[in-house]
């Protein structure tokens, strides 16, 4: 029997959960230990499932094989050191800004530990987790329904942690088309529903297998002439892709990137 412990009970913390429980790791037996820092979220955990319970942090230790940290960098430094951690825990870190050496320091004597980046989506699974150093703990919980990514070195998976970040962006320009396209058809919840629809289709269709199928998609809607891409072409010269890479590189000093 699996026993997973989280320090920590905000919006991650509880898609992690979901991706456990909802999709048959709980039927292995695996028990779910969450912190009451979030009371609320944790108590509509533990009533939407069984396997939940919702102790204190270091009971939440107590009980746990696995442990998983979900924590802000400051709530981490002021709560984990008064913690007892044991030698033979695995623990998975989903915090930015808190590297593997200051890990080491704030968990020992554990010494299993993998870091990763969960979004909120790995509730439903289809979340691609870059991991370092891969342990194999992060493989173990959720590597039957997600893409894992083994990364050689903390700089390459702080990377990542950038990457996510363009996630508003896209969000945005989504917003913007929809905003546009509802103000013509006088309904906006079908433009939505189209945008929402359209983008997820055309994204869903691409193979995870890095083989550059971002460049075949581009490829294939770079008709000249076409809409796709004089709207691409009208966005590169008013300097958006630039200015995205910049904005990704002002990440660069923050993440240990320079």
């Amino acid at each position: 029997m699996a026993r997973v412990g989280f320090i920590g009970t905000g919006e991650i913390a509880s898609a992690m959960v979901h991706g456990i429980a909802v999709h048959g790791l709980a039927e292995q037996g695996y028990q779910i230990f969450v912190s009451e820092r979030n009371a609320e979220r944790a108590a509509q955990l533990a009533e939407r499932y069984p396997e939940v319970s919702v102790l204190r942090n270091q009971a939440v230790l107590d009980h746990s094989d696995v442990v998983c940290l979900c924590l802000l960098k400051d709530v981490a430094e002021a709560v984990l050191p008064s913690l007892q951690f044991r030698a033979e825990q695995q623990i998975i870190s989903a915090m930015v800004d808190v590297d593997l050496p200051t890990l080491k320091h704030l968990c020992a004597p554990a010494s299993d530990i993998s870091i990763t980046i969960p979004l909120p989506f790995i509730a439903n699974g289809g979340c691609p987790l870059p991991v370092f150093p891969d342990t194999g703990s992060v493989a173990a919980l959720f590597g039957e329904r997600n893409l894992i990514l083994p990364m050689t070195s903390q700089r390459a998976l702080n990377a990542h942690f950038a990457a996510t970040a363009m996630a508003s962006g896209m969000f945005a320009q989504m917003q913007t088309v929809s905003e546009w396209l509802g103000g013509i058809t006088d309904d906006p919840a079908a433009a939505e529903a189209y945008v929402v629809a359209m983008l997820g289709g055309y994204v869903s269709s691409l193979p995870t297998d890095g083989q550059a199928r971002l460049l075949e998609a581009l490829q294939s809607l770079n008709t000249e002439g076409g809409l796709n891409a004089t709207l691409r072409q009208h966005l590169q010269d008013a300097g958006v892709l630039e200015s995205l890479s910049k904005g990704l590189d002002n990440f660069k000093p923050r993440l240990g990137l320079s």
